[in-house]
């Protein structure tokens, strides 16, 4: 070889050398930058050349700069971080039902139950205690406020995640467009050979907003050949070629609060049920603190009905002239046990009105029928109840404007009711103790909290009658036929514990899949990561070969000098 040909391969190699340590240095450089990729620079021997019979060398040249990254495993990667995104919004949920429940505090619901038995209990050992009935009345306004502002938080931290879910479908978008406006710039940059191309910079972006994605729904991706990528999600794309697709936000309401889903924008298609944050949200909004929801209504509506079958058929220590149904019913033609009608359905029975004169004390008792068998075609409706209630003496009954019950003494009466089998003073709210179907809604009754001589603590004996009370005492002991035959105290414990025990086994999955993600990535870093070591060394290689090369050239330089002379 020449000497001329000397000086070229040792220039060659000085720009591989140079190529080298900046690749090295901006691997230090970057060695704290969070899901930064190693790069390397990759060399190929150069084309050799012939000389007679001889073939020489020409050194060697740069191949490109590539990133060290194991594709299959940032597939793994993806897979689990969106499995563990899931995981952790449901465990979160949970989490922050188990904080509104409070069951560890004196605030909590199963304590405000207890402290409305014992006021039970105090009132059938003391009916005549004004005092007592009294707090038996506030004790229940305690306890309906306690179960409508349970509902209440829990319906916040449902709106709570509408918000966050709005926000995740923003980001997703955000994203979608990046790895779109990435691609192209990649494939532009890598088709010029450039040694010194930002492709590297541009695919740590792009692998930082795939990672990312990957969290909010579930991806996978395949490069193609001119370095860019199509990203789906299920069947559906999100990046391919250079169109997009984004996700949408649809209204809805659940359980009476806004509760919108997300599909894809282009095919109105919906999101895989599992996997991602998207997912996990609305499953811990409609499922995890939506089914709590469902617990709290059933256990408020067997409460209210519980309360009120017993309230309605008793009498306090204060007259009524008058009463007003609580409940407005739409139809008055309508069979009263019609499904939706009123917010407890009645049944075939009977109730028992009595007329009381106010002067003697004297009741006249008249059985009102509540036909309900189906049969006859003459099952009771509000418009032919008030007309079995209007024919009694000394009575009259309507429905006012609003479709309300009205029931009004004549003068120097007043009403009562007694042995109601049907159900049907309570469906509409007369004469009862809570108004309301459900947690949503359930309150003390306002003429009670009024005037709690009105509490329903006897049966027409007097001041001292706890026959009425005593009943309520021993409902409230018993099985609930809505509840599945538990007790209102047994069910909301169950309810209570089932929340802890899937936030348990929730918060396991949550660690796990964390655990696991966090492996995977300890490989990728093994593999992907910095290690200044490695690359310290590798600058130090790279100075001495180039100090090498620089050597060479020097000495070249020296023989032609010789040469010249000679």
């Amino acid at each position: 070889m020449s000497l001329n040909g000397v000086i070229r391969t040792a220039g060659r190699s000085l720009e591989v050398f140079t190529a080298g340590i900046a690749v090295a240095g901006q691997n230090v450089a970057n060695a704290a930058t969070p899901g930064y990729i190693r790069e390397e620079i990759n060399l190929q021997p150069s084309a050799p050349f012939e000389r007679g019979q001889l073939v020489f060398g020409t050194g060697v040249q740069i191949d490109g700069i590539r990133q060290q990254i194991d594709l299959f495993l940032e597939g793994r990667i993806h897979t689990a971080q969106t499995n563990a995104a899931d995981a952790a919004a449901r465990s979160d949920a949970y989490l922050t039902l188990e904080a509104q429940l409070n069951e560890l505090g004196d605030s909590d619901l199963s304590t405000g139950l207890s402290d409305f038995l014992a006021a039970v209990e105090a009132v059938v050992n003391e009916p005549e205690n004004t005092a007592v009935r009294a707090g038996l009345v506030t004790e229940g306004a305690n306890l309906a406020r306690d179960v409508a502002t349970l509902r209440s938080r829990i319906d916040d931290l449902r709106i709570r995640s509408t918000t966050t879910l709005e926000g995740l479908v923003d980001e997703a978008n955000q994203l979608i467009d990046e790895i779109d406006r990435l691609n192209p710039q990649i494939a532009s940059l890598e088709a010029s050979g450039l040694i010194q191309s930002e492709a590297g910079a541009l695919r740590t972006q792009r692998y930082t907003a795939l990672t990312r994605l990957a969290e909010i729904v579930p991806i996978s991706y395949q490069e193609r050949s001119d370095g860019g990528v199509d990203v789906l999600s299920g069947a559906n794309y999100l990046v391919l070629g250079g169109e997009t697709q984004h996700l949408e936000i649809v209204s809805g309401t659940d359980r009476g609060v806004s509760a919108p889903t997300v599909r894809y924008a282009d095919n109105d298609g919906p999101l895989p049920e599992s996997g991602g944050e998207i997912a996990g949200i609305i499953q811990g909004r409609d499922d995890i603190l939506g089914g709590f929801v469902d617990e709290l209504d059933l256990f408020a509506a067997g409460l209210i009905e519980t309360v009120n079958r017993v309230h309605s058929s008793g009498e306090g220590t204060t007259g009524r002239t008058s009463v007003v149904s609580d409940v407005v019913v739409n139809d008055t033609t309508a069979v009263l046990n019609t499904a939706g009608l009123l917010p407890f359905t009645p049944t075939h029975g009977s109730f028992d009105l009595k007329i009381i004169d106010a002067d003697t004390g004297v009741a006249t008792t008249t059985r009102i029928d509540v036909d309900l068998d189906g049969i006859g075609g003459n099952d009771t409706t509000l418009a032919s109840l008030v007309a079995s209630i209007d024919a009694v003496a000394d009575v009259s009954a309507s429905v006012d404007t609003l479709g309300r019950l009205q029931i009004t003494a004549a003068d120097g009466y007043e009403v009562a009711f007694a042995s109601d089998s049907s159900g049907v003073l309570a469906a509409l709210e007369v004469n009862v103790f809570f108004t309301g179907s459900d947690s949503s809604d359930i309150a003390i009754a306002a003429d009670l909290a009024a005037d709690p001589g009105l509490l329903a603590t006897g049966r027409g004996g007097g001041p001292a009658d706890n026959t009425n009370v005593a009943a309520l005492a021993a409902a409230l002991d018993s099985g609930v036929d809505s509840l599945g035959g538990v007790t209102l105290r047994e069910h909301y414990q169950t309810a209570v514990f089932e929340v802890a025990q899937e936030s348990a086994g929730q918060k396991a999955l949550a660690d796990g899949t964390a655990d696991f993600v966090a492996s995977l990535e300890s490989q990728r870093e093994q593999f992907s990561g910095v290690s200044i070591d490695e690359e310290t060394i590798e600058i130090l290689e790279l100075q001495r070969f180039y100090q090498a090369s620089a050597r060479l050239i020097s000495t070249a330089d020296e023989l032609f000098t010789i040469l010249l002379n000679v």
